[in-house]
This record gives structure tokens, C-alpha cells and sequence, in this order.
């Protein structure tokens, strides 16, 4: 089979406009993240959990943050302006003398972290904090 000139140019334009149309599933995978973690069940924002993480990253390879969650069984960090948002999770057992943990991270770009701890009794809790990064990062 021989490719004429009109074949190559129409190929090329079904490509252009293909690339064009909307991924729903890359287009929030920090939210599908989330659910994944929850079940579908919503996190409220509020008490039950603290996430501490600096206001300005001077590097991105290596961001501070803290967890605590007390009462929680599980705590997930995500990061949804990375290419991979589920960061880490933190399983707590019954003999866990504190439900808090403390890691770094690496972020791609200024963006929220967000921690959701699964409470005892089955419910779950978020908090969210805005991270500027000025250098560095994952994504380059």
C-alpha cells in the first residue's frame, strides 16, 4: 500500500484533533485518588486532623510535611499537581502510641497537599495546604 500526500495530511489532522478532545481520566486524578482511598465516601474538612507543610519549598525534591490524626487507623497524603498524586499512607495499628507521622516529599509545582485520615469509626477527615514551590521538583 502506497501513502499519497492527502493521506499523510488527513492522518496528521485526525492526530491534531484527537490530542484536542478531553481525557476524563487524566483530567483529575487527584480526586480519583481521594475516592479511591475513601471508598466514594466523602472527607469532610475539618477537626480531627492536622497536616503541617511550609507555606514556600525552596526545593520540591524535598519538602517537610507532618500528620496528626488522633483516633485515626489510616492517613493517606496525596498531591494532585503531580503526575503520581498518592503520595504515601500511613497504617496505624491498635498498640500505636500516637496517630502522627512525618515524611518529605517531592512536589512537582506550587500546589495543595492534601492528608485524609480514616477515623475508628469508619468516617473520614481532610485537610488541605497550599505549598508554593520555587525551584526543583519532580516534574522538572
Amino acid at each position: 500500500m502506497t501513502m499519497t500526500r492527502r493521506d499523510a495530511l488527513a492522518l496528521a489532522m485526525g492526530g491534531v484533533a484527537a490530542s484536542m478532545l478531553p481525557l476524563p481520566a487524566l483530567a483529575d486524578a487527584g480526586a480519583d485518588a481521594i475516592a479511591k482511598f475513601t471508598g466514594g465516601a466523602d472527607a469532610a474538612m475539618g477537626d480531627g486532623v492536622t497536616l503541617t507543610a511550609p507555606e514556600i519549598a525552596e526545593n520540591g525534591n524535598t519538602v517537610p510535611i507532618s500528620v496528626d490524626a488522633p483516633g485515626a487507623t489510616e492517613i493517606a497524603v496525596f498531591a494532585p499537581g503531580n503526575p503520581t498524586p498518592d503520595v504515601a499512607t500511613f497504617k496505624f495499628g491498635a498498640l500505636a502510641g500516637s496517630q502522627m507521622a512525618s515524611t518529605r516529599i517531592r512536589l512537582s509545582k506550587t500546589q495543595d497537599v492534601i492528608a485524609v485520615a480514616k477515623m475508628a469509626d469508619g468516617s473520614y477527615v481532610q485537610a488541605k495546604s497550599t505549598v508554593k514551590v520555587t525551584i526543583g521538583g519532580c516534574g522538572g
